[in-house]
């Protein structure tokens, strides 16, 4: 059924309409530069035939926008949408909109160098082979990861292969941390990453105007097989040069900005510098809805300045491992200047506010852009957003407690919504109270109101119906996609129940790429320590060539390494492979010595270690209550 429009949000998109840079068509043009041709039809299947990505999902963002998109949102998802090859410049090309993010190939002298491959491999093959259709059928010799994140090496194994990579037929460059970072991101907090995710990018959402128009950084996020090779050539300073297959390349170091490790390419026969994640078409996360941690932005203004004063006057076009290129050397840097400058901003102005006294949410209604940034299209917030990157820098700084005591021991919800609810006179109470907000347009009251109504009480038909409503409308009000995706999502649990996690990006070889420390940790993590406060087991690890540690189990902690200060209960003989089995519970003690695990001591202490950990929840809930 076809949800109405609330007149608030028709009127806030009528006075948006009013302000917007429409004038400012250069994007319009740039979108459509080089292209050579696309995939027909634009649908990426995996080995089953199962659809990973659909382009064509999307056709419907086109013409003017309808009420429930907020118009600027459209007019980003209208240029996102387009897919297919585009020539950069000759020699360098990219396949944008057959995954989030883009794919580069960068052509040598036999082969080609591949950027960042997409997040499945299905995906990246697909725009290999729409690269080969059109340039020939070049041999991969080169992949390089710009960063850690999960979209710009998930599809390594789509372009090429571990044996080729083993036999020293295609080098892999990669930032200082890469591997560290990509695991360590996918593995800690992969879960509740993974399930808000599928909020951030509205991944359950029926495409259409009502429903998943886009995430602003890209469409969407495709749903097939995560891989990586991990890198034969580490990148460790600014300034480093390499050539592979007889492209020169010109390393700078960017940590801490987008992804924890992360570096830009200057290519010096091209006269043309790959930003990586750091300037974009779009105001990006300092901390992006999924989860993660928070992102530098003193340092990322930093490092673009760098790259205007190490690249600018040999740079003809910039691009970027998102959106479309900027040509023209005086284009491209006025456009990672401004870049530069909307990072800063956030970052100085924020500090000059909690410095006199507001707080993180305060701030953020507050604060707000110069014209200047208002009238570029590329710092509008279509993936991250002024209010929650302000946050997010009075976060870094201050942590979570504004310096209230009445915040410093609040009640958790649902306790805290339950009183909430009594005090105003019981649910049915709140809700037509609710309701009359909702008629005037105090949509975000409504919202924050009734959630103490679905926490407190959240089988509650009325409150949930109204919830549903009042996220909807602020969905379609919002100009950031990934918002818009939340609200949408929020709706849709409060209809329909719970979507769980739709993706997941902890892969067998993300798993494999883990080091022993890091499996340990992942293994520390999930044990449920009221269960085994007063438990004491001792296992050494005997992992043959890869060494021996120490695990130990006290007070409700496990640990692993250090001295050991008495025997072991047992010691367990395998290899890092069949350890990273046992953590993942695919193999059991009945399986050990099939699997050839042998055991000397006590048999018991592992299974007694292993009866205390708790696997992590995909589906938990989000927009009810938890408790």
């Amino acid at each position: 059924m076809s949800a109405s429009v609330h007149p608030a949000v028709a009127a806030q998109h009528a006075a948006l309409l009013a302000g917007l840079p429409l004038a400012d068509e250069a994007d319009l043009a740039a979108v459509e530069r080089g292209f050579l041709g696309t995939i027909d039809p634009p649908q990426v299947r995996d080995a089953d035939g199962r659809v990973v990505w659909d382009a064509a999902s999307y056709d419907f963002v086109t013409g003017p926008a309808p009420l429930s998109v907020n118009p600027s949102l459209w007019r980003q998802s209208g240029l996102v949408r387009r897919h297919g090859l585009f020539e950069v410049v000759p020699g360098i090309y990219q396949v944008r909109g057959l995954d989030l993010s883009n794919i580069t190939f960068v052509e040598g002298d036999r082969g080609v160098l591949v950027i960042d491959p997409l997040i499945s491999t299905e995906c990246a093959a697909a725009a290999l082979a729409l690269y080969r259709a059109h340039r020939g059928d070049r041999p991969v010799t080169g992949l390089l990861y710009t960063h850690s994140h999960v979209d710009h090496f998930g599809g390594a194994k789509g372009v090429t292969t571990q044996e080729a990579v083993d036999a020293g037929e295609v080098v892999v460059l990669a930032p200082e941390g890469f591997v560290e970072h990509a695991v360590a991101e996918n593995v800690y907090a992969g879960t509740a990453m993974g399930r808000r995710a599928g909020y951030m990018y509205g991944t359950p959402l029926e495409r259409g105007p009502e429903g998943g128009v886009g995430a602003g950084l890209g469409q969407a996020t495709s749903t097939g097989t995560v891989s990586m090779i991990v890198p034969t050539l580490t990148v460790t300073r600014t300034g480093e040069r390499h050539t592979v297959d007889g492209i020169d390349l010109e390393l700078q170091m960017a940590p801490g900005t987008e992804a924890p490790a992360e570096m830009h390419v200057y290519f010096p026969q091209h006269r043309a510098l790959c930003a990586a994640e750091n300037a974009t078409h779009t105001m990006h996360n300092l901390l992006t809805l999924r989860g993660a941690l928070v992102r530098d932005p003193r340092m990322w203004a930093h490092y673009l300045t760098e790259a205007i004063t190490l690249f600018g006057e040999r740079t003809d076009v910039v691009f970027a491992s998102h959106h479309w290129p900027t040509w023209g050397r005086e284009e491209a840097f006025a456009f990672i200047g401004l870049q530069r400058d909307l990072y800063a901003y956030l970052h100085d102005q924020t500090l000059r506010l909690l410095n006199r006294g507001l707080t993180g949410v305060q701030i953020a209604e507050e604060i707000t852009l110069p014209p200047a940034l208002e009238r570029a299209w590329h710092a509008h917030g279509y993936y991250g957003s002024t209010s929650h990157n302000v946050k997010a820098v009075y976060q870094r700084y201050m942590g979570w407690y504004d310096g209230n005591p009445a915040h410093l021991w609040s009640l958790p919800a649902p306790e805290s919504s339950r009183r909430y609810v009594a005090w105003m006179g019981g649910a049915d109470a709140v809700v037509e109270r609710a309701r009359a907000a909702f008629a005037d347009g105090d949509l975000r009251w409504v919202a924050e109101v009734l959630d103490h109504v679905v926490q407190a009480e959240p089988d509650h038909a009325g409150a949930r119906a109204l919830l549903a409503d009042a996220h909807e409308q602020l969905g379609f009000g919002a100009e950031n996609g990934t918002w818009r995706s939340a609200y949408l999502g929020a709706a849709t649990e409060l209809r329909q129940g719970p979507f769980g996690t739709p993706t997941e990006t902890t892969s067998p070889d993300l798993l494999a790429a883990l080091s022993v420390d890091q499996l340990l940790d992942s293994l520390a993590i999930r044990v449920d320590a009221p269960r085994c406060w007063d438990d004491r087991i001792e296992i050494d690890l005997d992992l043959g060539p890869e060494g021996a540690t120490r695990l130990s189990l006290h007070h409700g902690v496990l640990v692993h390494g250090g001295p050991a200060d008495r025997p072991a209960d047992a010691t367990l003989h395998l290899t890092r492979a069949l350890l990273t089995q046992v953590v993942l519970g695919a193999l059991g003690p009945d399986d050990f010595a099939a699997a050839g695990i042998t055991t000397d001591g006590d048999a018991t202490a592992l299974p007694r270690l292993l009866a205390v950990l708790q696997e992590p929840d995909p589906d938990f809930p989000i927009v009810t209550s938890r408790r």
